[in-house]
């Protein structure tokens, strides 16, 4: 039996950037989600609490904390092992 359906996330804004590539010959790739990049965006470029940023996205706080902290391995990952970010996909609906 499939999973639950994932929720549709708020998303504010697109990121001016899709892509992020080291100065050196990367590793590989790694992809991260619009609403990952949005929970990260809330949380820890503004500075929202969980709360307020789950609020925002109209989605729970544990749905919240999935997608943060999936963000912030994929970006670990990528500056540690020197790996490509490309920012796309998802379900979202951008906020006007």
């Amino acid at each position: 039996m499939p999973g639950r359906r994932r929720c549709r996330r708020w998303v504010e804004m697109l990121p001016m950037a899709t892509h992020f590539i080291p100065n050196i010959p990367y590793n590989g790739v790694v992809t991260l989600r619009i609403e990952e990049f949005e929970a990260f965006r809330l949380v820890d470029y503004l500075g929202l609490t969980q709360h307020e940023a789950a609020a925002k996205m109209g989605i729970s706080q544990k749905a919240l904390w999935n997608d943060l902290k999936n963000a912030r391995y994929k970006i670990a990952d990528a500056m540690i092992n020197g790996k490509a970010i490309r920012i796309e996909g998802g379900d979202f609906v951008l906020r006007k």
